[in-house]
C-alpha cells in the first residue's frame, strides 16, 4: 500500500479538537482523498487508474480528504455499494482549485450576505461544500468538523482527466483496521495533518478555523 500510515492514538493527540479543519495526507505536489464504491466501479477505477465502466459522470460525486470521516460514512466498508474504498491521489493544484470553487450546500453555512448572492454562486459552481461532525473510529461524533466536496459537471471531468494521479484500492487495509476499532491502541490510520490554505479568499469561502 502506498499510503503512509501511523498509529491512530499518536495522531489524534496532535489534531485540533474543535473547529473546521481539512485533515489530509499530502506532500508538496499531491493530496489524497477517499471515496467508496460498489466492486464493479471501485475495481475498474483501481485497475485503470481512472473512472469508467459503470461510473456515471452525470451524478454528483463526493470526495473526503479525512480517512475516518470516510470510514464513518461507509461503515468501514460494510455498507451496501460502499465495499471498495479508494484512495485517490490528486494534483495539489487541482485540489486547491476545487477548494476555491466550493460553495456551501446551504445558505446558512455560507459567507454570503444574501440568499440571492448565494444562489447565484451555487449556479455558477460545480463544487459543493459540506462541513459535518467528524467521528472517532467507533463512530462517535466529535466537536471538530470534517469537510467533504461534491463534484459535478466540468469539475468531475477535470478530476478524472487532469488531476487524478493515482487510484489505490485500500479495502484490505480497511478490513484489517476495522478489527481494531475497539482497541484503538492497535489501530493504524493514514498519516494526516491539517492542510494549509494560504489564499485568504478561499479560507473565508470555506469558513476555516
Amino acid at each position: 500500500m502506498r499510503l503512509v500510515t501511523a498509529p491512530y492514538l499518536e495522531q489524534t493527540a496532535g489534531w485540533p479538537s474543535t473547529g473546521r479543519h481539512i485533515l489530509a495526507q499530502f506532500d508538496d505536489t499531491s493530496v489524497v482523498v477517499y471515496q467508496a464504491y460498489r466492486p464493479a466501479i471501485g475495481h475498474h477505477a483501481a485497475t485503470h487508474g481512472r473512472f469508467g465502466g459503470e461510473y456515471s459522470f452525470s451524478r454528483m460525486s463526493w470526495i473526503k480528504p479525512n480517512f475516518l470521516w470516510m470510514m464513518y460514512r461507509s461503515g468501514w466498508g460494510t455498507k451496501p455499494d460502499q465495499e471498495v474504498t479508494l484512495a485517490l491521489r490528486l494534483r495539489r493544484e487541482g485540489f486547491e482549485e476545487l477548494l476555491a470553487q466550493a460553495v456551501a450546500s446551504s445558505f446558512g453555512a455560507s459567507p454570503f450576505s444574501t440568499q440571492e448572492s448565494w444562489r447565484a454562486a451555487l449556479q455558477q459552481s460545480d463544487v459543493r461544500l459540506q462541513w459535518d461532525p467528524d467521528h472517532d473510529p467507533a463512530g462517535q461524533p466529535l466537536a471538530r468538523r470534517a469537510i467533504q466536496l461534491g463534484l459535478r459537471g466540468r469539475a468531475l471531468r477535470r478530476l478524472n482527466d487532469e488531476w487524478l494521479l493515482d487510484v489505490e484500492d485500500i479495502s484490505d487495509f480497511v478490513r484489517e483496521q476495522r478489527a481494531h476499532i475497539a482497541t484503538p491502541e492497535r489501530l493504524l490510520t493514514p498519516l494526516e495533518r491539517v492542510y494549509p490554505v494560504f489564499n485568504s479568499a478561499t479560507a473565508e469561502r470555506l469558513g476555516l478555523g
